[in-house]
């Protein structure tokens, strides 16, 4: 049995040493890690690829439905055509997870949890040869180690959302956090245990702040600024990771500087629908969108589309906006536009009829995940305003986010936390933040239009509010712990 672990383990370490995505250069040859990284070029191409595996990692349906879907802004449509037309089911990708029953042996996070971590090893391996680089100038050694640092902190950061109760879980945050890699396998077969969850975001924030001290004005890399990390939307990370926390001082200082020097500006109320409904470029206030694939003719090859798009009534993907979100918006709210009405061919009990079904409109077309925007940084300063005790500052950054979407205006503090918490919800819905809210707040989840799940809400605390760790992960590392009730 010992034998098996060590085989295993050794060829996972060839697997990420020899294989990685970074590492190959031309389809059928990869070159080895000394022979790529020994120069800038290697190291800018590892880096290119780097971000490449980020993408692939957050777009793609698990992550990118999970805390919507978990929290009750998604449910499932009908299947679109063939032998289950009309039929409604789960996704296979998550229909375990759907109902709170995600399987440690079979979960359906596996990829997230491993490539995570593989991006994590990449991560390291740059952050140990760049230093050494002989044709790179001290400040591009810098800004590369910005961007490692960067995407390193952002990957363990999704993990604690996903394998971690919430900051306040105990009071000093001593439960369970993650295994925090520093140093890549190349560095020596480890068994490393998971750190609190204070530790973990000790050292999440450590890696960020080392970051913005290293960054230059550009990137080294081609393509359009918002692809990339910088400084601005590391410092919109600090901001997401300190709300999280519940360190409202540096929450509110964070996001007030990335609203007052970055540069960025809100939509417009004008433009506010026709930014989302744009085919291409993303909405005017990102502040990072990871770049979509494109095949060698440089036509897209998958977008956000292949999750929420709809394109005509025999072509269109399972997951639809449930009216306990659309429920929310008032009449006048310009963002309740943003979601396409459907009739549909559905199956109920064994009826043939037609339903409505609303699309999102914020990820047709060749829509990118959005993983950084200016309107989040206003919600992150309201509600930080709030917990130290202005309110009537909360209230003025709210007021801008509900002027703009034509929203009537709050003209008193009273249920001022829940309406921070219903506007997160309105604004920034099929964003990635829901569920990650819902827990955060210590609220119960409550799915009710369209759940078809086993079990449609939960009570906090549950231990239901984080995943499994994948059985073979903890069958490889003797010291990680699972989490309670897997």
């Amino acid at each position: 049995m010992k034998y098996s672990k060590y085989l295993s383990l050794f060829f996972l370490i060839l697997s990420l040493l020899s294989c990685s995505d970074f590492l190959e250069q031309e389809p059928g040859t990869q070159t080895s890690v000394d022979e790529l990284l020994q120069n800038k070029t290697g190291v800018l191409q590892a880096l290119t690829g780097l971000y490449t595996e980020v993408e692939a990692n957050v777009r793609p349906e698990r992550y990118a439905v999970y805390a919507d879907l978990q929290g009750g802004n998604l449910k499932f449509g009908p299947t679109a055509t063939g032998g289950l037309k009309g039929q409604i089911s789960p996704s296979a990708n998550v229909e375990q997870l759907y109902s709170f029953d995600d399987v440690a042996l079979s979960s359906n996070f596996k990829t997230f949890y491993d490539t995570n971590y593989d991006i994590i090893n990449q991560a390291n391996l740059i952050l140990e040869y760049t230093p050494d680089l002989k044709d790179a100038t001290d400040a591009e050694k810098n800004q590369i180690k910005a961007e490692a640092l960067t995407i390193r902190a952002y990957a363990h950061f999704l993990l604690s959302l996903v394998y971690c109760q919430d900051y306040k879980y105990t009071a000093d945050a001593s439960h369970l956090g993650i295994i925090y890699n520093t140093e890549s396998i190349k560095s020596g077969i480890q068994y490393p245990a998971r750190k609190t969850l204070a530790e973990t975001y000790n050292l999440i924030i450590n890696d960020l702040k080392t970051a913005v001290e290293n960054y230059s004005d550009n990137s080294l890399l081609p393509g359009p600024a918002y692809s990339f990390f910088n400084r601005k939307n590391t410092k919109a990370l600090l901001a997401r990771v300190y709300l999280q926390k519940g360190d409202w001082i540096n929450a509110y200082e964070m996001a007030n500087d990335v609203i007052t020097n970055s540069g960025a500006a809100l939509m417009s109320k004008e433009t506010l629908v026709s930014e989302w409904e744009k085919p291409d470029l993303p909405v005017s206030e990102i502040l990072l969108e990871f770049s979509i694939p494109k095949d060698t003719e440089g036509n897209v090859s998958s977008s956000m589309a292949q999750t929420f798009g709809y394109t005509s009534d025999i072509n269109f993907q399972k997951y639809t906006v449930s009216n306990d979100l659309i429920d929310l918006y008032e009449s006048s709210d310009l963002r309740k536009q943003l979601f396409l009405t459907k009739s549909l061919y559905t199956i109920i009990g064994g009826v043939q009829t037609y339903r409505d079904y609303n699309f999102t409109k914020k990820f047709q077309n060749n829509a990118g995940y959005v993983a950084f925007r200016l309107s989040e940084m206003y919600l992150i300063r309201a509600e930080a305003a709030f917990e130290i005790n202005r309110a009537d500052l909360a209230m003025a950054d709210i007021n801008i986010i509900r002027a703009r979407a034509n929203a009537s205006l709050l003209t008193n503090t009273a249920n001022l936390k829940e309406n921070i918490f219903l506007e997160r919800r309105k604004e920034l819905c099929f964003e990635g933040f829901l569920f990650f809210d819902i827990a955060r707040n210590h609220k119960d989840v409550s799915r009710n239009d369209g759940c078809i799940a086993t079990v449609c809400s939960l009570t906090y605390p549950s231990l239901k509010y984080v995943l499994p760790i994948p059985t073979y992960n903890t069958n490889l590392n003797p010291n990680l712990q699972q989490n309670d009730s897997y």
